[in-house]
């Protein structure tokens, strides 16, 4: 088992998530609650890396964060530090990656939200704010925990994006897929076993628990429109 990939799998997940699922919230419930010209363009937008191929991804990541493009030159001049074959870098890949993952099932759970509710909070006089702590994301924390662990998972399981932009920097990019991988080019099966086994405990998991939290969100639905 390699201990040093494994930790930075889940540091990686952990950061990707804190900063991922607030600015889920913030598009999930503008999608859910708005309509506007070229809303399925957005929508479509977000999905995108659901369906290219990761080494895909990966690709067009290196391309936009690396030393040739403006964006991989600032961040170099501003802090020293290219994004590419840097934690960093994997820490902006897997945001955009996994923005569907995080952004689709918060915005489904807005809108199961019946649109009086909202009305008579608003009728007492409530402010957006309070609007949204208090009654909204109590409603939608089935949606919110569902998106934190598809997310994390996602993430601790990435393999070509991280490949493609991080490359196998042990102890700054290789994370536990990049390990196994390695441990299967030299023939180290028992470990390679031994990680993959612990991954798809912790996938059973994970789908278990989106899965449990998807009828709630459902009975929870059921329950409102009564």
């Amino acid at each position: 088992m390699d201990w040093q990939a494994m930790w930075l799998s889940v540091k990686l997940s952990s950061v990707t998530v804190l900063l991922l699922i607030p600015l889920a919230l913030i598009v999930g419930r503008a999608l859910a609650y708005h309509q506007f010209k070229g809303k399925s363009w957005v929508e479509a937008l977000i999905m995108v890396p659901l369906v290219l191929p990761p080494t895909v991804v990966g690709y067009y990541l290196l391309v936009g964060m690396g030393n040739q493009s403006w964006l991989g030159q600032w961040v170099e001049r501003l802090t020293g530090q290219q994004l590419v074959f840097h934690f960093s870098g994997l820490v902006i890949a897997s945001i955009l990656v996994n923005i569907p993952f995080a952004v689709q099932p918060i915005q489904r759970a807005f809108e199961t939200i019946p649109k009086d509710v909202r009305d008579a909070a608003a009728c007492c006089g409530m402010s957006r704010l309070t609007l949204f702590f208090k009654v909204e994301l109590p409603m939608v924390w089935p949606g919110v925990l569902t998106a934190l662990v598809l997310c994390f998972s996602h993430v601790l399981g990435e393999f070509g994006v991280v490949l493609m932009l991080g490359g196998n920097i042990a102890g700054e990019t290789k994370t536990i897929s990049i390990a196994i991988y390695d441990s299967v080019q030299a023939f180290d099966f028992d470990g390679a076993g031994t990680m993959s086994f612990v991954l798809l405990l912790f996938a059973i998991s994970a789908l278990a628990l989106t899965t449990s939290l998807s009828r709630r969100l459902g009975g929870h639905l059921g329950h409102s429109s009564r």
